[in-house]
């Protein structure tokens, strides 16, 4: 198993308010772990909301009594939230943050337990590329609804409109999803500042050209920053 995870500001904002997390060692009863994350909120409050999510949930899965990998997610999610929410309470200024989530953990198994909040994405790539994750976000909603084409959502004005965070408004559970894996199966877990960028042929044709996870992300980070790079750029990726 191979992994790596990167971030980019890209070209237009003035700070990176995306976190990743990468390990291929057992955190917790978790044989593995792998989290990106895309913080939303004014000045650096996304920023922060990223940086706290990730690391208090990762010190929670560490310590966790919970039996199963899907009772340790559920519940450090949670108390991250609640802990989100407190951390909110006594700093004005942080009101209103939050962060999408996605994180995967590959089981002794060979199957891949994936967790979402957001749009943040996570895809199943081989011979194809498929989402597995699904968004959620205002012009997922339409898209599922039939009321635009997913060619349309890319860039639909109302595209950074989240329905579902890890934020100081509520605790919210995450969708998740098992599936099985192949050797030479990559996943890749992206924030929006990625998948808004390059459109999913593109990332196909990318992982396919090249042999190495190092060489891969470099490429994909360099397109989305090609293709305009209007938001942070942040990946992880691992090949099975």
């Amino acid at each position: 198993m191979k992994s790596i995870g990167k971030t980019d500001k890209g070209k237009k904002r003035s700070m990176n308010q995306d976190m990743f997390f990468v390990s291929d060692t057992p955190v917790g009863i978790l044989p593995n772990l792998y989290i990106v994350a895309d913080g939303m909120g004014g000045q650096n409050a996304g920023d922060v909301a990223a940086r706290f999510v990730v690391e208090r949930f990762t010190e929670l899965v560490r310590v966790s009594r919970e039996r199963t990998p899907i009772q340790v997610i559920e519940k450090a999610i949670r108390q991250t939230n609640e802990d989100l929410i407190e951390k909110a309470a006594n700093q004005k200024e942080l009101e209103g943050m939050g962060t999408t989530f996605v994180m995967a953990t590959l089981l002794a198994d060979n199957n891949l337990l994936i967790a979402n909040i957001g749009d943040s994405r996570m895809y199943l790539v081989n011979e194809k590329i498929t989402q597995i994750s699904q968004d959620h976000s205002l012009v997922a909603e339409m898209v599922r609804n039939g009321e635009i084409r997913k060619e349309e959502a890319r860039f639909h004005p109302n595209k950074n409109v989240v329905l579902r965070a890890i934020s100081t408004q509520a605790v919210v559970s995450p969708d998740y999803y098992l599936i099985a894996v192949r050797p030479g199966d990559y996943a890749l877990l992206c924030s929006d500042g990625l998948s808004d960028m390059v459109e999913e042929a593109e990332l196909l044709k990318t992982v396919s050209e090249y042999d190495e996870v190092g060489d891969i992300a470099d490429k994909l980070v360099s397109m989305a920053n090609e293709n305009g790079g209007r938001d942070n750029i942040t990946l992880v990726l691992l090949k099975i």
